[in-house]
């Protein structure tokens, strides 16, 4: 078992070298989407993890910041967006493509993130160029920008160790990084301190704490609302109830895969996670 669960995080790990599998290769090419989410805040889509922007008078903050090929395109943006200057930079998590503007926006704002985002950040091998946060917390911390309040609040052992959820209070706008694929299945990083039966925990914590209304930037897919995210989390529920079961009654790995997931639930099926990824990764973190 040992051996397979390896196998399998080799397979995902090489999967998500983020600029080689699953986005554009061609950073030329990609344009930057913008949509405005409620009042100030905005979703930035390129290639990557979506971006969250605030605009206001005193001046911007920026919920990720995807390649670093991808930087300039992401500054030109919310300039387009509003001229003023950047105060704030959040990090969600330690991936790649939430992370690879880092050292191009570092000299212009801080960055926020969870105390494991920089200690992951700082141990790459291949991060060895990108700006680590400068402020860390362990629970969450709340920033202040002109009359809106961001609340930064961490989930643990969920999509990595490091996930954090920003709430834009007055906005009604919530930013859940990879702790929702909108798309289809979630990727859950085992290797790097994720869990399944945590990201449920995390999901199911954030939708109790968000009002009806709440406008949701998920960390991939389209601009969305609470009820897609109960969906989104009523699927992962079922998924390792579903999983669990065939492995408490001694099933293999390839009859659980020929099994499935069971016909309610393949069209969260998606070209980067598909319904054979999501069924491996529930098996090697509940076996």
């Amino acid at each position: 078992m040992k051996i397979q669960i390896a196998a399998l995080i080799l397979t995902v790990i090489c999967t998500m070298t983020y600029t080689e599998k699953g986005y554009a290769k061609n950073y030329d090419d990609v344009k930057m989407k913008v949509t405005k989410a409620n009042n100030n805040v905005y979703m930035l889509q390129g290639s990557g993890g979506n971006i969250g922007v605030l605009a206001t008078e005193d001046g911007l903050l920026l919920v990720d910041d995807q390649f670093a090929p991808l930087a300039q395109k992401i500054e030109d943006a919310m300039k387009a967006i509003a001229k003023n200057e950047l105060k704030y930079i959040v990090n969600t998590h330690f991936h790649g493509d939430h992370t690879g503007g880092n050292t191009f926006f570092s000299d212009k704002a801080p960055i926020f993130a969870h105390k494991n985002v920089r200690e992951r950040l700082g141990n790459q091998p291949t991060n060895k160029q990108v700006a680590l946060p400068v402020v860390t917390y362990e629970q969450g911390i709340n920033i202040y920008l002109s009359d809106e309040e961001i609340i930064l609040s961490h989930y643990p052992a969920a999509h990595t160790d490091g996930d954090t959820a920003v709430y834009f209070k007055k906005a009604n706008v919530l930013h859940t990084g990879d702790l929702f694929f909108e798309i289809g299945f979630p990727y859950v990083d085992i290797q790097n301190g994720g869990s399944v039966k945590g990201y449920l925990t995390a999901v199911r914590k954030i939708i109790a704490s968000m009002p009806d209304d709440v406008v949701i930037i998920p960390g991939h897919g389209k601009l969305t609302n609470k009820t897609r995210y109960i969906e989104f989390a009523d699927m992962i529920d079922y998924s390792i109830k579903r999983v669990s079961v065939f492995i408490s009654e001694g099933k293999t790995e390839q009859e659980i895969l020929t099994l499935g997931i069971g016909k309610n639930y393949q069209q969260w099926s998606w070209r980067f996670i598909n319904e054979e990824k999501w069924l491996k990764t529930l098996i090697a973190d509940l076996k």
